[in-house]
C-alpha cells in the first residue's frame, strides 16, 4: 500500500475516534442540561462514544492488519483455484 494512502487512512482513523467521543460527550451534556441529571448522561455519552469509536476503529483497521490473506485469496481466484 502506498505510504501516502496509509498516512491518510490513519489520519482519518484519528478523526473518526475523536469525532465519536466528542459527539458522545456533547450529547450527554445536552441531555444532562435538558433533564437536570448532571453526571449521568455525560458519563453514558463518554462510554457510548468510546465504545463506538473503538468498535469502528477495529472494523476499519482489520484490512490493514491482514492484507496478506486478502492478497493470497485474490491470487487463488485468479489461478482458477490452483495454488
Amino acid at each position: 500500500m502506498d505510504r501516502r494512502l496509509l498516512a491518510l487512512r490513519l489520519t482519518g482513523l484519528g478523526w473518526y475516534v475523536a469525532t465519536c467521543i466528542i459527539i458522545g460527550v456533547v450529547g450527554g451534556v445536552f441531555l444532562d442540561k435538558a433533564l437536570s441529571l448532571k453526571p449521568l448522561f455525560t458519563l453514558l455519552g463518554i462510554l457510548f462514544g468510546t465504545t463506538s469509536a473503538f468498535y469502528g476503529l477495529f472494523k476499519m483497521i482489520q484490512p490493514l492488519i491482514k492484507p496478506e490473506q486478502n492478497g493470497n485469496a485474490d491470487k487463488t481466484q485468479d489461478n482458477g483455484g490452483n495454488p
